[in-house]
């Protein structure tokens, strides 16, 4: 027998080359189909001694042999899928650049499993990604890393993911990787961007560290402003000049014992919640030996912050709002995990009756969107219809000029994919000026998005023009700030047909007569036959 069996992969195990290796693989995949988990541990240890002393001929089968080991990472038992786990980092040491067609789908798993509770799964999972970083190809490594990790919603994994793609950064070298060769400086520069901006202060590090390696190269410049999205281009920079200026700092830890405190960049420690006193002044941000009274607990939080906003006395609700804006800039981290109970509540104000507060809190939420950017995502759906459906009708020339501001920051700073819907759908159901303003600020999003999103934009903004030509373009005589529906339906049709062109007229075929009609009679003025 070349191996003796452990169930545990941390202890010395004696692994020997087969005499018939091409058996032993047959064997393996019979093991490891047997629902006797002790069976597939053993199949296991065949493939490991398979891995270090008979290469070439795991190499015939290895698509098969990856995809054994892929299902055995998800077992549930926790015996066999860190044995698994411990297979595949013997591959990427045993093949090395022959496991590159496989990285993809291996890496993916293993980063999935870092986000286990076992430490000791954890522990296994960072030994082999870090096999698969040292042993193959760099760039395919790369690439594996983002493709598997870099989006991934659990911290722990996109730690994980940072924490060896700073190793590959280093080993690959700014020369290569700010070349602008595609799919390596258009992937690495958007990826090191929004680790150095994550939640996780652990991610964030090794983001940063990225950061600054690459800001050495004479050429970074120019790549970050071909390649980071204009909406980051300011904050990367201000980041790069911090870090020049007072260096990277010492790795943060996201630990039990800190969890009601979180770093702020820039650097410092804030309370988890700051609802127990005014808003900080920027002097007493500095005051490192003031005393902070954490409430680490989510629920407490959302509940003062609630209690606040919901007050009757109009003069608190005020200050509910300067509190969520206080927080959103000096701890966002607390606010962005709670964000649905948090901006649930902040809907409230933007909806209220009291114009005072209701322009308070459309003025504070264009600070709350520069501050927090695209991690407003998740409540985009709850933010367009506070500030579309009532304000963007209003009289109140200050509340019209809020809420009109309040959607600029939207699109300034979200990613507008995420905006395209939700504008697109009020455009259609609202009324006088407000569906003016959203048909306009739609055919903005088709301007900029269609050349990058041609089926999203065609998906979500087609059915909005077939409405507006099939109703409103007729009269004309919806009149506002902007104008007329006709000039605003016309101003979609103009952003649809100059990138579609030929196509829109032949989409258009499918629909009533009459739309087709009104498109056609549209299309004349904008390109005369």
């Amino acid at each position: 027998m070349p191996v003796t069996l452990k169930k545990d992969p941390n202890e010395q195990v004696e692994l020997r080359p087969f005499s018939r290796p091409e058996l032993a693989l047959t064997q393996s995949f019979r093991l490891l189909n047997s629902d006797d988990w002790e069976k597939k541990i053993e199949g296991l240890m065949f493939l490991r001694c398979l891995a270090r002393y008979h290469s070439d001929v795991l190499s015939s089968r290895l698509h098969d042999v990856c995809l054994a080991l892929i299902q055995e990472v998800r077992n549930l038992r926790s015996g066999v899928s860190r044995i698994a786990v411990v297979t595949l980092g013997e591959l990427y040491s045993g093949l090395q650049k022959g496991m590159d067609q496989e990285l993809e789908a291996t890496a993916r798993v293993l980063l999935h499993k870092a986000g286990e509770s076992n430490a000791f799964i954890r522990q296994d999972v960072d030994a082999a990604v870090d096999s698969m970083v040292q042993n193959c190809t760099p760039t395919r490594s790369m690439n594996a890393l983002l493709t598997g990790g870099l989006g991934h919603l659990n911290a722990v994994v996109r730690k994980c993911t940072a924490q060896h793609l700073t190793t590959l950064v280093e080993k690959i070298g700014t020369g290569r990787l700010l070349s602008g060769t595609k799919d390596l400086t258009d992937r690495i520069l958007p990826a090191v961007s929004k680790l150095a901006q994550d939640s996780s202060q652990e991610t964030r590090y090794f983001g940063r560290q990225m950061l600054l390696f690459l800001s050495s190269h004479r050429d970074f410049d120019k790549m970050v402003e071909k390649y980071i999205p204009a909406k980051d281009l300011a904050t990367i920079r201000d980041t790069v000049v911090t870090l020049k200026t007072k260096g990277l700092g010492e790795m943060p830890q996201d630990t039990p014992s800190a969890r009601g405190r979180r770093s702020i960049s820039g650097g410092g420690m804030v309370r988890a919640s700051s609802l127990t006193r005014e808003p900080q002044s920027s002097s007493s941000k500095d005051n490192g030996k003031a005393q902070f009274h954490s409430i680490a607990d989510k629920t407490e939080y959302v509940k003062q912050l609630k209690a606040l906003l919901a007050s009757k006395d109009f003069r608190e609700r005020i200050k509910g709002i300067d509190q969520l804006v206080a927080d959103c800039e000096e701890n966002p981290y607390m606010v962005m995990g709670n964000m649905f109970p948090v901006f649930d509540a902040f809907k409230e104000r933007l909806q209220e009756s009291n114009s005072k507060v209701n322009l308070y809190a459309l003025e504070a939420l264009q600070k709350i969107i520069t501050l927090l950017k695209d991690n407003l995502a998740q409540v985009v759906y709850i933010l367009v219809p506070a500030v579309v459906d009532n304000h963007l009708n209003s009289k109140n020339n200050s509340i019209y000029t809020a809420a009109t501001g309040a959607i600029h920051a939207l699109i300034s700073n979200l990613d507008n994919t995420l905006l395209l819907q939700p504008f697109c759908t009020k455009a259609q159901f609202l009324s006088g000026k407000a569906k003016l303003d959203l048909v306009d600020r739609v055919a903005e999003l088709v301007r900029e998005l269609y050349p990058r999103k041609p089926q999203l934009v065609e998906q979500k903004a087609l059915p909005l023009l077939w409405h507006l030509l099939g109703s409103s373009c007729k009269s004309g005589t919806v009149h506002g700030r902007s104008g007329t529906m006709r000039a605003a339906t016309t101003n979609l049709c103009q952003a649809l047909h100059a990138h579609m062109g030929p196509m829109l007229l032949n989409q258009a075929a499918s629909q009533p007569s009459n739309i087709f009609k009104s498109l056609n009679e549209i299309l004349q003025t904008l390109t005369p036959l």
